[in-house]
């Protein structure tokens, strides 16, 4: 688990077990979270206003019922300054993916985004599922390929071949669309891994129930450890930015806005710090079930 070669926040490389569980193929799609819907009257966090005592200070448009969506600059941009190409959204959400006027009609079988960690919660709890640990995850992600640096081999694009929906050309301005998305792709477009699971790498980023930690901090990285989960809650915060207490869960798997200029997550051992009150156009999920004890 995690790597020594890339971002300082994958080291380091250790041993972990995970016992056995089911995963579901796929990502979960606009129609499957449809039918939640249909079926709970679940409303999610970006269809609902911020309550101004959690955001102490914000401008009221901040608190309208909103999400985060990419907009893709015209010419290059500073990229110390994230911020030129994420922005608050009004009216975006998972019935509505890029932006108020946009809708799923024709997106049923892309996976469904702009869902913040409670939603995908109560969405796994109505399914009878649950989310992965990071572990989880990552051992499915592998698809039993050992250390290998992608989840198809040690190649980025094979014989010429793209393997997962990414980013082609110069992040943020300009995408050649050589593997033929510009945004979200559907479910199983590219090959599966050796475990049969599809899109573990690119499309979305995909939500884990550990908090985030590095692994640095793990105690012990060099012996093999059962079943581990992330850290505590109240050590998940940005340590960069003590002002800001919301804390923070682990995303794995990279999306479709990863490129080599900027972002190499599209990677088993990439991971991302996702704050648990904040959906994104480009982060989703996938459950599993675990056996129950003694089966």
């Amino acid at each position: 688990m995690g790597s020594d070669r890339a971002y300082p926040e994958e080291a380091p490389a250790h041993r972990v077990q995970v016992d056995g569980f089911w995963m579901d193929r796929f990502t979960v799609t606009n129609l499957d979270f449809e039918r939640f819907v249909s079926a709970t009257g679940y409303v999610t966090l970006a269809e609902k206003p911020a309550d101004p005592a959690d955001y102490p200070g914000a401008k009221p448009e901040m608190l309208a019922p909103s999400s985060i969506m990419f907009k893709r600059p015209s010419a290059p941009v500073d990229m110390r300054d994230h911020y030129n190409w994420w922005v608050y959204v009004r009216g975006a959400n998972w019935r509505h993916p890029r932006g108020s006027a946009s809708s799923i009609r024709k997106l049923g079988d892309h996976p469904v985004v702009h869902v913040a960690y409670d939603d995908v919660v109560a969405y796994a709890k109505w399914a009878g599922k649950e989310l992965p640990s990071e572990a989880e995850w990552e051992f499915a992600a592998r698809g039993g390929l050992d250390g290998a640096e992608y989840v198809w081999g040690d190649e980025f694009t094979p014989g010429g071949n793209h393997m997962a929906n990414t980013w082609q050309g110069d992040f943020p301005y300009r995408n050649t669309l050589a593997d033929g998305f510009e945004y979200t792709a559907p479910v199983g477009s590219f090959p599966a891994n050796g475990y049969g699971l599809y899109d573990m790498a690119g499309n979305v980023w995909q939500w884990t129930t550990d908090w985030y930690q590095d692994h640095g901090r793990i105690e012990s990285p060099c012996c093999t450890a059962a079943n581990p989960r992330g850290g505590e809650r109240e050590g998940s915060y940005d340590q960069l930015q003590p002002n800001v207490r919301i804390p923070r869960k682990v995303t794995k798997g990279g999306s479709h806005l990863c490129a080599p200029n900027y972002c190499r997550r599209y990677r088993p051992a990439a991971r991302m710090a996702q704050p648990i009150d904040t959906s994104i156009s480009h982060l989703g999920f996938r459950c599993i079930v675990r056996p129950e004890s003694g089966e």
